[in-house]
């Protein structure tokens, strides 16, 4: 008889709550006139806003959650625990600082290596999104305005929508080609970017996303909404989870179609309908790289 599964109702409105802070800090601080940016180590841009964010989360975790671990992306990991909570105070920070009201504070909870609840808040969308273990993907304002997701049931590249971030992470990483190759392919492209882009796909607005290189705080949120929602995410080599430092995420019936692609995949058989081909009779794009 299989054991019960863990109900994380309890963390899911706890990060809900951690939300709501969020949100009011950094709703506070977008477009504010003396908001302090600075370039980090790896040039990328941080904000007053980004480090207040994670620095309340983590004075609110540290009374009400004091023996799990916290993974933030300004400041690093703290304690540790086969409970860990995992932050982005504001993912899409070169939006925010150029004033895009496209950007989320995502907050989710993995428990031992899996996550098991998260939440993904845009307010300037005025948007959530959520999940938690076995209870599916929700959408809404708030827990008490939500609506179910599902991610949609397209089976064919023809008829799918990709969504990205850039196409220079893949260029510095010598996979251009390939990722050119599957936006031929598919039916629509689109860089929504960031979050979003994963969002979308546990929609069903988007069948596939794709990013070549993220950190843990990326994308543990945005894992559990798509798996919940019907989806699949993995790195690009098809590992499962946000653990490899890259990012695909589909509807699940075009994962290996979009592996073979941008990941690392064995090569195919020939009769493969959705294995990737230049044109009639062309050998996939990966072969002989």
């Amino acid at each position: 008889m299989a054991e019960p599964r863990t109900d994380y109702t309890d963390d899911l409105r706890l990060a809900h709550l951690l939300a709501d802070d969020a949100d009011s800090l950094t709703t506070s601080r977008f477009k504010a006139l003396d908001l302090h940016v600075v370039s980090k180590p790896d040039l990328t841009p941080v904000t007053d806003a980004d480090r207040g964010v994670e620095e309340a989360i983590r004075r609110t975790l540290s009374r009400v959650r004091s023996r799990d671990a916290v993974t933030g992306e300004e400041m690093g990991t703290t304690g540790s625990s086969n409970r860990r909570w995992i932050v982005d105070p504001i993912d899409g920070t070169k939006n925010f600082v150029r004033g895009v009201p496209v950007w989320a504070t995502l907050i989710a909870l993995a428990v031992d290596d899996e996550v098991v609840c998260s939440v993904v808040s845009a307010p300037q969308l005025q948007r959530r999104w959520w999940a938690h273990a076995g209870g599916g993907a929700w959408t809404g304002k708030s827990l008490m305005k939500a609506s179910q997701i599902h991610v949609s049931d397209v089976r064919r590249l023809e008829d799918a929508s990709f969504s990205y971030s850039s196409l220079s992470g893949w260029e510095e990483r010598d996979r251009l080609d390939e990722v050119l190759a599957l936006m031929r392919r598919v039916w629509r492209t689109r860089a929504y970017g960031d979050f979003w882009s994963y969002m979308l796909v546990a929609e069903g607005a988007v069948e596939i996303a794709a990013e070549p290189e993220l950190g843990l705080y990326d994308m543990a949120a945005l894992d559990v909404i798509v798996r919940e929602a019907g989806g699949r995410f993995s790195s690009l080599d098809g590992s499962p989870g946000p653990w490899g430092g890259n990012a695909v995420a589909t509807n699940g019936h075009l994962h290996e179609a979009a592996l073979a692609y941008l990941g690392s995949l064995p090569d195919s058989d020939d009769d493969d309908p959705d294995w990737p081909r230049t044109g009639p009779g062309s050998v996939s794009p990966l072969r002989g790289r």
